[in-house]
Formats: C-alpha cells, sequence, structure tokens
C-alpha cells in the first residue's frame, strides 16, 4: 500500500490537459431549490475541501447536466473539468491501469478492466473550494460525476479513496442516496505492520471534506473491530464539520483507555496525499 501511496504522489504532481465544456441542459426549466447537504457539527478553521474523481469513457460533447435529473448546479467553483484523450493523455490514463494501482482495479472491478483499458477518453473532476458549512459542493460534484457515467462513462476512479466504481455501483452507493454518505467516500485500509500479529488501520479520503485521515498503528486482532468502529465515527464526526482537539482522549468501552488524537503530517504525505490525526495509546 506504501508504494501505491507514493506514485499517487508523483501522479497528482503532473501537469494536466485543457478544462472540458460543460453547460445546464437547456430543457431543464424546474428551477426549485435544491436539497442542501448541511454540516450539522461544522467548526471553523478546518482545511479546505479537496475533490478529486476521474471518469473513464467515450463522451458525448457538450457535456449537458441536467439541475433536476442529476440534482446539481453544475461545476463547483474552484472545481475544473479537465478533458484528458488518447493518444495525447495515453500515460495519464494508463498511469492508473499499471503497476502499482493494476491490483487494485483488478481486485475492485475485475469486470470493468478490459471497458476501463479501452477507454479513449478520461474526465477528470480536480480543485479545492473554501471550508464552509455545507457540503453542497459535493452534492453537485457527485451530480456532474453521475452525468458524466450517463454521457459515455464506464468507471469512476475515486483517486482519494483508491476507489473503483461501476456506473451502477456509483449510483447504488454514492448517487441514489441523495445525501454526503461519508463512509462511502472514504476507505478504511489495513496494512501488516512489522510487529508480528499487529496491524496498521488507516483512512484515505477525508481531503475531499477538509478534514484529516485517521491512522492508528500496531492494532491487536482483538481491537480490529473496534477500531474500524471508531474510524467509521470519526469520519461521519468530521465529515459533517467536527475537528478533533490535539491530544483528544478516545473513549469506548471496547478499546484500552487513555487513547489519544494528535494532529500529525502534511499534504505531501504520501500515505494519505493529506494531512492526518494519529490515534495513539498510553504512553
Amino acid at each position: 500500500m506504501r508504494s501505491l501511496c507514493a506514485s499517487f504522489a508523483l501522479v497528482t504532481a503532473l501537469a494536466l490537459a485543457c478544462t472540458a465544456g460543460a453547460q445546464s441542459d437547456p430543457k431543464d426549466t424546474r428551477m426549485s431549490a435544491l436539497k442542501p447537504w448541511p454540516r450539522q457539527q461544522y467548526q471553523g478553521r478546518g482545511n479546505n475541501p479537496f475533490v478529486l474523481f476521474l471518469v473513464y469513457g467515450r463522451f458525448k460533447q457538450p457535456l449537458q447536466i441536467s439541475r433536476s435529473r442529476y440534482r446539481s448546479e453544475g461545476v463547483p467553483a474552484g472545481i475544473e473539468l479537465r478533458q484528458l484523450a488518447r493518444p495525447r493523455d495515453a500515460a495519464w490514463l494508463d498511469r492508473f491501469l499499471s503497476r502499482p494501482f493494476e491490483k487494485l482495479l483488478a481486485q475492485q472491478a475485475p469486470d470493468l478492466v478490459a471497458a476501463i483499458r479501452g477507454a479513449p477518453e478520461g474526465m477528470l473532476l480536480e480543485g479545492e473550494v473554501a471550508d464552509s458549512a455545507s457540503l453542497d459542493y459535493l452534492r453537485d460534484t457527485v451530480g456532474v460525476v453521475t452525468a458524466l457515467l450517463d454521457s459515455g462513462g464506464v468507471a469512476v476512479f475515486d483517486m482519494q479513496a483508491f476507489r473503483w466504481f461501476s456506473p451502477s455501483a456509483w449510483r447504488k452507493n454514492i448517487f441514489d442516496p441523495d445525501g454526503p454518505v461519508p463512509r462511502h467516500h472514504v476507505s478504511i485500509l489495513i496494512s501488516d505492520e512489522p510487529s508480528r500479529g499487529k496491524e496498521w488501520i488507516h483512512t484515505r479520503g477525508m481531503r475531499k471534506f477538509g478534514r484529516p485521515d485517521i491512522s492508528v498503528h500496531d492494532v491487536a486482532a482483538n481491537h480490529r473491530d473496534a477500531i474500524i468502529d471508531l474510524c467509521n465515527r470519526l469520519i461521519e464526526m468530521m465529515a459533517f464539520g467536527a475537528l478533533i482537539p490535539e491530544g483528544q482522549p478516545i473513549k469506548m468501552s471496547s478499546l484500552p483507555p487513555s487513547m489519544t488524537c494528535h494532529q500529525r503530517g502534511n499534504l505531501d504525505d504520501p500515505d494519505f496525499n493529506n494531512v492526518h490525526v494519529e490515534i495513539t495509546p498510553p504512553a
């Protein structure tokens, strides 16, 4: 997993292609307000959310985004929709289909490998929005990705969570719930530790909420489920706006007492491409 994270860091540093066109559907005349996605636990001073999705396919141009059909105001301010095309951008598009990413694709989307490899184009949604008490930027982004899938997309790669979606899986897990569903946007990963029988449990994907990822080292087998439960609770809290103070104690009956939270890392950390909260056992 660490080698895969490091490769991703190199990929995100590459120059990208031109900005693609997208426009509202002129036939869409329903102007009622879209359902807001508020952050009920919002506390200011968080980092800015950063969005990064790549959709493979052959796309109809220009992209039509129906406000009512896709529950989206279009590409949010601060985020760009970029078009990649073969052969010009073949190296970029193939980057996630070769080592060390190819194993991830084979595990998560084996039925889509041929379609993804044969896709002549990619559409990249990338950008940063100001931290705020609303997740409407994510609602709008989800709608744009769904419109891309309906316009010729064959698969979505959530580049921050390291997660592939087929069009049907994207709709079922991300679009159809008609809400933020933070746990579907964040991956909980388990890696072996050098210490025999211990595991490193950590997340990827929290940067799209402008919040740190989570890391717990040296997890014993009998605490694995409890740590995963803790990660899910923290994912929900932070996605909806909460901040974890330095030194915050963890109080769960299923975990050892005196575990505490500490702010670590930076946005260039290849294990997360994000800052993170390290949860440590008592000294």
